[in-house]
């Protein structure tokens, strides 16, 4: 099983996505699809979008090793971002990701999906949870885009309000 567990991620990739994260981006998730939030984590993110309205599998299992859901919406862990995009390219499967804005300068987006990818700004710097808890002292000191792809936004570049 690949987690926030165990040692196929590094122990800094265990910050959680808050309510106010997803929230933000109901509206732009598709609501007839079958979301996969493919990382673990604490379980959180699951429940959250399951209380906003969406179908959700959100289990343990290795998402190197697994193919569920239409849509991926998920907080991956940082440290294996490209391996991530990579996976997701070869399924060809629509998602929404977190991942720090500077994502946006690598090679390997350019080369996996030139053209093709989306992003939405979030209106303020997205306060990742530190074991369940938002008051830990080191707040986040990096801004994050939700990274989109197969979603069919309007337009490439969203900002929200």
């Amino acid at each position: 099983m690949s987690g926030f567990h165990t040692k196929t991620f590094r122990q800094h990739d265990d910050y959680m996505t808050p309510h106010s994260a997803w929230e933000a981006i109901k509206d732009y998730i598709p609501k007839d699809k079958i979301i996969w939030e493919a990382f673990y984590g604490d379980g959180t993110s699951g429940n959250i979008l399951t209380e906003l309205g969406f179908r959700v599998i959100h289990n343990g299992n290795d998402f190197f090793e697994s193919n569920e859901g239409e849509v991926v919406v998920s907080n991956p862990p940082f440290s294996k971002k490209k391996e991530i995009l990579q996976r997701l390219k070869e399924l060809d499967k629509p998602f929404i990701l977190i991942m720090p804005q500077n994502t946006l300068n690598n090679n390997y987006i350019r080369e996996l999906f030139n053209g093709e990818m989306q992003i939405i700004v979030p209106r303020r710097r997205i306060q990742f949870l530190k074991n369940g808890e938002d008051n830990h002292p080191k707040k986040c000191n990096f801004d994050c885009f939700y990274f989109c792809y197969k979603i069919g936004l309007n337009n490439d570049l969203v900002f929200l309000d």
